[in-house]
């Protein structure tokens, strides 16, 4: 997978914010299907569709532990992402100090 597919990819797995909980809890470290679908009142089906997207975006590992498979996060894609969104911090923080500077001066306005 090139890296603009793995971006879209990694995107839309992260769009839906089950599926960020979901990342969220296996940044704590491996789990279950089960375990990841309790938080959610949804069945399991849809609970492993989830998981699904979440693996084809590369983003989750099923291993194999006797009858379990337990879900580990790659955090890979991840990095792509903070590399792809990095090129864009300049743009962000010259705004976000412009915007302080006009905050400021308003302030200074309303002080005197």
């Amino acid at each position: 997978m090139n890296t603009s597919d793995q971006l879209d990819a990694a995107f839309s797995a992260l769009s839906h914010p089950t599926r960020r909980a979901m990342l969220a809890r296996l940044a704590e470290g491996e789990a279950t299907v089960n375990t990841l679908a309790e938080p959610f009142e949804m069945s399991l089906p849809a609970i492993s569709k989830h998981i699904r997207v979440l693996e084809k975006a590369g983003l989750v590992k099923r291993g194999r532990d006797a009858q379990f498979r337990p879900c580990t996060l790659d955090a890979q894609p991840l990095e792509a992402i903070a590399h792809w969104t990095a090129r864009y911090r300049p743009i962000w923080e010259a705004r976000f100090d412009k915007m302080d500077q006009i905050l400021n001066k308003l302030k200074d306005v309303k002080n005197d």
